[in-house]
């Protein structure tokens, strides 16, 4: 049982906002016994693309690490389904909006987590003068990349509604505000120019992006704890387990995630109101921020990390320059071909994004009798536009997992 506090406010039928908020870029097919609502197809076709797949083996914080028990993309993403549901139900919210949302939220991340956004931000700025952040990213696959199959099958672009896709590309969870509340204007999501810049759509989309701050502080330090980057019976770990308690009024044993999640999940259930806003009492938002300086001093500046940044950075940097360097305009087709004989799996993994995405590729794929397959939009006019091309090539490394960037990697280092 929740106070249902939102309840006016959520977003369905009955909202004000509801027709815009379930506008989808294009025409979806349906089926006449689909019993789902426009939120709960979106959640679907989330669930069933290969960027969600993907994330059990993309960084969350430690790379590519062998231990089973160690938190990947996929997990926070798990971890922020559950938190943000939790309140939203509590609150009165639709929570089949906050789950499309929730696990949308970080399919633009990059290969090695936050390292790896910031090597291709480099990358793209230097080569097409724009930036990259994931957030612009995600919208970016669910818009123009990500396909299923649909009833003819033919490829078929996910085609989710605006709120959903509203809430993957505002989900911007490292600003410090002190109260969230949805933004009034109806913006072309394709127009936003950097992380931040617009609050959510609807409260359920301001629920995920607290809620995707709270998934990670305390998972984070029992992964350092793990992996020994910190000591559970040792400074400073034992200074900060003294902070909470200090903040809490509590006698907390160890510092685990759920000690640190529930009060900020019952506080924010506790204190949020339509007229205040979604909002932390000054006490919580004291024991966030302690938690948070503590990780960016003690686990995500850790020394132990910066061998394998340079790592990181090179995979990234060698697979954008062997791509890159394949542009011949018109016959770039040729080249990966070319390519792919000397390096078959990037090679041939790459030239049939370009069938598929690209309008020369297109073009060969029809002669080849393949192009009946696809019914996705053409993203890339690379005959004439080399930006472009090099836009796929930000594009295709961004999708990689860790472990198929190492892949790669190997290959182009192995004779």
């Amino acid at each position: 049982m929740g106070n249902g506090a939102f309840y006016e406010e959520r977003m369905d039928e009955n909202h004000p906002n509801w027709e815009r908020a379930i506008k989808r870029n294009g025409n979806l097919y349906t089926r006449p016994d689909d019993f789902r609502t426009p939120f709960g197809r979106d959640y679907t076709r989330i669930l069933h693309s290969t960027a969600y797949r993907r994330l059990k083996h993309k960084t969350q914080v430690f790379f590519t690490t062998k231990n089973d028990h160690i938190c990947t993309r996929i997990e926070h993403v798990n971890h922020v389904d559950s938190v943000s549901c939790t309140i939203g139900q509590y609150l009165g919210l639709n929570t089949e909006l906050i789950g499309a949302i929730a696990n949308g939220h970080d399919l633009g991340h990059s290969p090695f987590g936050h390292l790896g956004e910031r090597v291709l931000k480099e990358i793209s700025e230097k080569e097409l003068k724009q930036p990259f952040w994931h957030e612009r990213q995600g919208l970016r696959v669910v818009d123009d990349i990500e396909t299923l199959l649909d009833p003819a099958g033919k490829t078929s672009n996910l085609m989710l509604t605006y709120a959903v896709r509203d809430g993957i590309i505002s989900h911007c969870g490292e600003m410090k505000q002190t109260v969230l509340r949805p933004r009034k204007e109806y913006v072309d999501l394709n127009e936003v120019e950097r992380a931040g810049e617009f609050e959510p759509y609807t409260w359920e989309g301001c629920v995920v992006k607290i809620a995707d701050k709270i998934a990670y502080l305390g998972r984070d330090i029992e992964d350092a704890v793990r992996l020994g980057i910190l000591k559970e019976d040792g400074n400073p770990l034992r200074d900060l387990k003294e902070q909470l308690n200090g903040h809490l009024k509590a006698h907390l044993q160890s510092v685990t995630n759920t000690a640190i999640m529930y009060p900020l999940i019952t506080d924010i259930c506790k204190e949020s109101t339509p007229d205040k806003g979604l909002v932390l009492s000054e006490q919580h938002l004291n024991l966030m921020d302690t938690v948070m300086q503590f990780n960016y001093k003690y686990i995500y500046s850790n020394p132990r990390l910066e061998i394998y940044h340079k790592y990181a950075k090179l995979i990234i940097q060698s697979i954008y320059d062997i791509l890159s360097r394949c542009y011949r305009g018109p016959d770039t087709i040729k080249e990966l071909v070319k390519l792919s004989e000397e390096y078959p799996t990037v090679g041939a993994h790459f030239l049939e994004r370009m069938r598929k995405y690209s309008d020369i590729g297109r073009e060969t794929a029809v002669a080849d009798n393949l192009g009946n397959a696809f019914g996705n939009r053409v993203i890339y006019h690379i005959g004439k536009n080399e930006s472009e091309y090099r836009s796929a090539c930000i594009d295709y490394i961004a999708g990689m997992t860790d472990t198929y960037a190492e892949k790669i990697f190997d290959e182009l280092t192995t004779f």
